[in-house]
């Protein structure tokens, strides 16, 4: 016996074999078999004479996401840890900013990981269902939606209420009709706002002496945008807050985690078109619905109207969590269309309405949450008129 079965497959065996029916595991089988599948691959064998072969399984599918979302989250810890040692005075050394960063995440981290842990075995036990591969993207992406500052029982609060009423109250992986981490963090926004909105929404501590340092809060691109006077030039109101579009591109500003970079969204979006993961026609659509709404708001805006409705088309891809939703969350297989004019259609609305919630909505100037969500509930509307249009041009082709 090699030495790799010796002290790698042979102990996930026996543990297998005890939390079979009838073994001393057996109430642990959901837990047990999801380690085993995330440690090697299953050990189901096709017999039938008649099946598809193909490599890219649920697992590998979402381990690609996970990839995907990497350049983003690797980004955040740099930026996350530059900007809260800026506040503490002390010089921005790159590894020393990437760690504070780390140690800022990962505590979110887990206890995203834990909540959401906790909810799929419960389930998965009670259901007599395997632990499904899902959780594993979703439980990255909640914590990348969230501030860095954000406390960590509201972000376990969070992350409980998106898997279970989000996922697997609907019958769990696949039979979701919204986006689990954006519910969570619509659950966040709606429960406590203070902690994800707003102008305070970065705080430093000083951690000799555990206190808040006075006179460092900073309002959010969107939140000077909002809050600029009617008639007032956008850019120039960015420009004087300190939010020049090569920095909100770049994404060197605070933010929750995952949404400040724009360029490493893209980099994102370039392994999800490529891999075939990702739908690139969500993508293209809600970028044309952001660019169409946007310019009609241009053509309105004047000395009365909010200034937001002035921005050109191009500062809203980099502005908020856009590209990041556009990118990560709009493309969600399970959620999002799946017919082909129906992902056009979907993404469009999408990028339209994030447009609209923006500028008619001062108290909310995000938007991308809420057009996703939105679009969420009425993606099967859309497949379904998709379908009986085209079985209607056939039927009548068969004529």
């Amino acid at each position: 016996m090699s030495l790799s079965k010796l002290f790698t497959e042979k102990p996930l065996d026996d543990l297998l074999k005890k939390s079979k029916k009838g073994g001393p595991l057996e109430k642990l089988h959901a837990a047990i078999d999801a380690n085993d599948t995330a440690a090697r691959t299953t050990g189901q064998i096709t017999r039938g004479l008649v099946h598809v072969r193909d490599a890219l399984d649920s697992k590998r599918l979402m381990f690609t996401v996970v990839v995907a979302l990497l350049p983003a989250l690797l980004f955040s810890f740099w930026n996350v840890g530059n900007l809260k040692m800026q506040a503490l005075g002390q010089d921005a050394d790159f590894l020393m900013a990437c760690g504070y960063g780390a140690l800022s995440f990962f505590p979110m981290y887990i206890a995203t990981m834990v909540a959401g842990g906790l909810a799929e075995v419960a389930f998965a036990q009670v259901r007599g269902h395997e632990v499904n591969e899902g959780f594993l993207v979703t439980g990255l992406l909640i914590p990348m939606v969230m501030p860095p500052d954000a406390p960590l029982w509201m972000i376990f609060v969070s992350a409980l209420f998106g898997i279970v009423f989000g996922k697997e109250l609907f019958g769990g992986t696949g039979m979701n009709f919204l986006n689990p981490a954006l519910t969570a963090r619509a659950f966040m926004f709606f429960s406590y706002p203070a902690a994800i909105s707003g102008d305070s929404v970065w705080y430093a501590v000083d951690m000799a002496k555990d206190k808040l340092i006075d006179g460092f809060s900073g309002a959010t691109a969107l939140a000077v945008l909002s809050n600029a006077e009617r008639g007032a030039d956008p850019i120039s109101a960015l420009n004087a807050a300190g939010f020049s579009f090569d920095k909100l591109f770049l994404g060197t500003i605070p933010g929750s985690f995952g949404e400040t970079s724009t360029l490493m969204c893209l980099v994102g979006a370039a392994i999800l078109i490529l891999t075939g993961v990702g739908s690139w026609r969500v993508m293209v659509s809600a970028v044309l619905g952001v660019f169409t709404v946007a310019w009609l708001f241009n053509l309105a805006a004047g000395p009365e109207i909010i200034s937001f409705a002035a921005l050109p088309p191009h500062y809203h891809l980099v502005l908020g969590g856009f590209a990041f939703g556009a990118i990560f969350m709009a493309t969600d297989p399970v959620s999002a269309s799946g017919t082909n004019l129906g992902r056009w259609i979907y993404g469009f609305l999408i990028g339209g309405l994030t447009i609209v919630i923006r500028v008619a909505n001062p108290a909310y100037p995000e938007g991308v949450m809420l057009a996703i969500l939105f679009m969420n509930m009425f993606a099967p509307m859309l497949d379904h008129y998709v379908v009986q249009g085209n079985i209607k041009r056939r039927l009548a082709r068969a004529r």
